[in-house]
């Protein structure tokens, strides 16, 4: 998805998660998903990338891979969700497989909290899909979140 230089907030209300999904831009890359109650009135609303969710919520396959994201976290976590990218379509990890994919030792306590804090400050649910791990915490609203599990068959 090319998405070169647009900056801004766009968002759209979806009937599925009975709430908007409100996107966030800068230099192209996404920088925040949200999922406000209501769309923000000064959000654009035509954006591929919400039609491109409007497709997954109707069950179209997406897997947002090639969608450019400018992640804003400490770098161990950042490694955390660069993993949870590669979680693929309809398939779901544990905290703990979740960290041994990211090459941290799941019985640290350390290493498991590194995890669950990268999945609560994940800024771009969705595109880095928290839905798909299962024992979370998760960026991604529960009632969303179930949604979204339900989409993917989850």
């Amino acid at each position: 998805m090319d998405t070169t230089g647009t900056s801004g907030v766009f968002a759209r209300e979806f009937d599925a998660i009975d709430r908007a999904v409100e996107v966030g831009f800068a230099g192209g890359r996404v920088i925040s998903v949200s999922f406000p109650a209501e769309t923000p009135s000064d959000a654009g609303d035509d954006h591929e990338l919400l039609d491109r969710i409007g497709a997954y919520l109707r069950g179209e396959r997406d897997e947002f891979a090639d969608v450019a994201v400018g992640l804003t976290v400490p770098t161990d976590r950042r490694a955390v969700l660069e993993v949870l990218r590669d979680v693929p379509y309809g398939e779901e990890v544990s905290v703990s497989r979740l960290a041994r994919l990211a090459a941290l030792d799941d019985n640290d306590p350390d290493d498991v909290e590194l995890v669950t804090e990268a999945l609560r400050e994940n800024p771009v649910p969705v595109v880095l899909p928290d839905h798909r791990v299962q024992g979370g915490p998760y960026a991604t609203p529960g009632e969303v979140r179930a949604v979204l599990r339900r989409t993917e068959g989850l």
